[in-house]
């Protein structure tokens, strides 16, 4: 059986306040395979970006185990989760996230200053994923110089700097017009079809159709999850 890239079990998030705990998500179960393609479906307040945030290492479940790429996150020390997040996710955001000083160049490149790569080979890297992404003309541009989509652009490419394993996509076309959000999506279905495991947050159905497998949450629990059937037929154990 292959080693999974995520293994969520019994996942349970919970707020705490004066009025008491605030549960957001119960007992999640999920297992994404290498090369797995999942859209997170559901509506607000069903706990997706909730979830999608402790898959990113960027918040800590109340009680359960996250497994990601064979590290228990929460046995580790903040600088290893750190180190981990960083060599094995790519992180695309709705807004892009890029920053307004630095060129089209230095904003991809920016992931390998903290893996202390030297600037050579950051921007040898950045400069290649610019042109895999279709921006090699802009490697000097600012981002107020370029659309949105290409804005978006440029966030995947940051995302791809690192070589991770997985990417995670918060809402990646919410801020884009149909048209941008297909060619965006097209580049999502290259990078599956190369090999890379891709987990996404959509409101949309029609982006979420680009996936293999939609997961869908409704008050803190997943309803649904089309991987499981595909997984029963095909012989693989897809929790």
């Amino acid at each position: 059986m292959q080693a999974s890239v995520i293994e969520v079990k019994h996942l349970y998030k919970a707020y705490r306040s004066a009025a008491g705990d605030f549960p957001v998500l119960k007992d999640v179960n999920l297992q994404v395979l290498p090369g797995d393609y999942v859209a997170i479906m559901g509506p607000s307040g069903s706990g997706k970006s909730t979830f999608m945030n402790i898959l990113g290492c960027l918040d800590m479940p109340t009680a359960g185990s996250y497994v990601l790429d064979g590290y228990a996150v929460a046995t580790m020390a903040a600088d290893q989760v750190a180190k981990v997040r960083n060599q094995t996710i790519g992180f695309v955001f709705q807004g892009f996230n890029l920053l307004a000083r630095a060129s089209l160049l230095d904003n991809v490149a920016l992931p390998l200053v903290y893996a202390g790569v030297s600037k050579e080979e950051r921007h040898t890297r950045a400069r290649l994923l610019l042109e895999k992404v279709g921006l090699s003309k802009h490697l000097d541009s600012h981002p107020n110089q370029i659309s949105g989509g290409q804005q978006q652009r440029v966030a995947i490419a940051r995302a791809l700097v690192n070589q991770p394993r997985l990417i995670l996509a918060d809402e990646p076309t919410g801020n884009l017009d149909s048209t941008t959000s297909e060619e965006i999506m097209a580049i999502f279905d290259g990078l599956n079809q190369e090999g890379i495991t891709i987990v996404l947050v959509t409101h949309e159905t029609d982006i979420a159709e680009h996936a293999k497998r939609q997961v869908r949450f409704l008050d803190g629990c997943i309803v649904q999850d089309t991987g499981a059937a595909i997984a029963k037929a095909s012989g693989v154990d897809h929790v």
